[in-house]
């Protein structure tokens, strides 16, 4: 398909520290070219929530305008959004449905059926069903089937992945897109959308959990056998190593998170004991000598405790030792130095940093390339994804398909540039694509529907 042809796909992802917009077309050999970046810092969410409607506009407004002034050229109108919050939840159902003509061979309607049964499955009040998820299916005494249709049965049933969320907080995060006068194409979560920019064919069929540590929460995604096991939102993320470090040391706030990201590591004994920083002191107060090793036992303690979560929610899904894939950090958060070899060290499992590289064409600027994007980058690939299948269709004016001329190079800070090493990875591109596309389409999409739900209700 020609390039401009492709439609470009926007992902916003509002997190606790920060709001990034990144326009994406993706190119002849299926690689995105990134045509604008913004980021913004954040205001009104507190791990992953938000708090102050007001706030959180202005964020993405300003994300979006500097997006904008990244490339001109560009006009933003829809956005697919990714959603995390210490309110999200999963948990595991077992359905079975008899079917009408047994005659017949098991056929799509059949597997709807069977999901749309699910949805009386009880939740608490106040909670909505976001996604559902079958896992394996059985077809009468046949059990472990991974695809029922075209066969034959009486009984089919499945094991599914249930995730749930606030409803209320849904709608405050759609209701913030709304009055920044963009058009919420689909709502995505975060963890999801991050598994699929640094995952691939290899990692599904080992078994990963990735892992993404953001700013107000650490997202987790656990994948066996080729399908989704299990989700899971920790309220501990780069916030709380923040807020600790002030606590612990005495300083300001943007004094501890410059001392976590300049000289902070998750591995106390990798500390320099002989080292120390100096922080100015407050109102002519004399300067405060900090110990590195200090920072870094601070830094430990609440790293180790978020690990100690992941390993919870392994042991619960009984898959603490079969993943052979290991762990894949990601997020601004797993840039933290030694974190690689703390979590090796407090799961057990291999680990190494998820980057968004390898959806990216060559040319871009190296701060793209960076683990808290992955959420973003992810967006992106789930619109091409609505794209590619036809679920989406993508039109002019009021549509998904936003129409945009021939960009220069040197007209955009982060420029697209198609280098001969796309050429090279089109055909590795091509056979890691199927990893993506069997990621999203066990996604009912649950999310836009809340909305619909509630519009039916007020028409009635």
């Amino acid at each position: 398909m020609n390039r401009n042809e492709q439609p470009i796909i926007v992902g916003l992802d509002i997190g606790t520290t920060k709001v990034v917009a990144i326009a994406g077309r993706k190119n002849e050999f299926g690689k995105l070219e990134i045509l604008g970046f913004g980021k913004a810092e954040s205001a009104g969410v507190s791990h992953g929530v938000v708090m102050n409607i007001e706030q959180c506009i202005r964020s993405i407004e300003m994300a979006i305008d500097k997006c904008i002034l990244s490339n001109p050229k560009l006009e933003i109108k829809e956005i697919y959004v990714g959603i995390a919050g210490q309110h999200i939840k999963s948990l595991q159902t077992k359905g079975e449905r008899v079917r009408v003509n047994t005659e017949d061979e098991i056929n799509k309607d059949d597997i709807d059926l069977l999901v749309r049964d699910q949805h009386k499955t009880y939740i608490p009040a106040g909670d909505q069903i976001i996604d559902i998820i079958p896992q394996e299916f059985s077809v009468d005494s046949t059990p472990f089937v991974l695809d029922p249709v075209g066969m034959s049965g009486v009984k089919i049933g499945a094991n599914f992945h249930i995730i749930t969320g606030d409803r209320n907080a849904i709608r405050n995060i759609k209701r913030c897109v709304d009055k920044s006068n963009l058009i919420t194409r689909d709502l995505v979560l975060q963890p999801l959308a991050s598994a699929a920019a640094v995952m691939n064919d290899e990692d599904l069929e080992a078994g990963v959990a990735i892992v993404d540590i953001g700013g107000g929460t650490t997202d987790m995604a656990v994948f066996y056998d080729g399908i989704l096991k299990h989700t899971a939102v920790i309220p501990y993320a780069g916030v709380n190593i923040t807020n600790d470090i002030r606590q612990g040391l005495g300083v300001l706030r943007a004094q501890a998170e410059q001392m976590k990201v300049q000289f902070g590591t998750a591995l106390a004994d990798e500390a320099n004991a002989n080292a120390y920083i100096t922080i100015p002191g407050l109102r002519g107060l004399p300067p405060k000598e900090i110990s590195v090793k200090n920072l870094a036992h601070i830094i430990q303690a609440r790293t180790q405790e978020i690990l100690d979560h992941v390993v919870y929610h392994l042991k619960q899904i009984k898959l603490d030792k079969k993943l052979h894939g290991g762990i894949i950090l990601t997020g601004g958060g797993a840039q933290l130095k030694h974190l690689v070899q703390l979590t090796e060290y407090v799961t057990g499992l291999g680990c190494r940093l998820g980057y968004p590289n390898e959806h990216l064409a060559g040319g871009h600027s190296e701060n793209l390339m960076n683990p808290m994007y992955s959420t973003c980058i992810g967006l992106i690939l789930r619109g091409y994804h609505d794209f590619e299948t036809g679920k989406m269709r993508f039109v002019g004016e009021g549509g998904n398909y936003i129409s945009v001329p021939e960009v220069a190079v040197d007209e955009m800070d982060h420029s697209a540039i198609i280098t001969d090493e796309d050429e090279e990875d089109a055909e590795q591109a091509s056979r890691k694509r199927p990893a993506i596309k069997k990621l999203f389409e066990s996604f009912k999409g649950k999310f836009m529907s809340i909305f619909e739900e509630v519009e039916d209700e007020e028409i009635n």
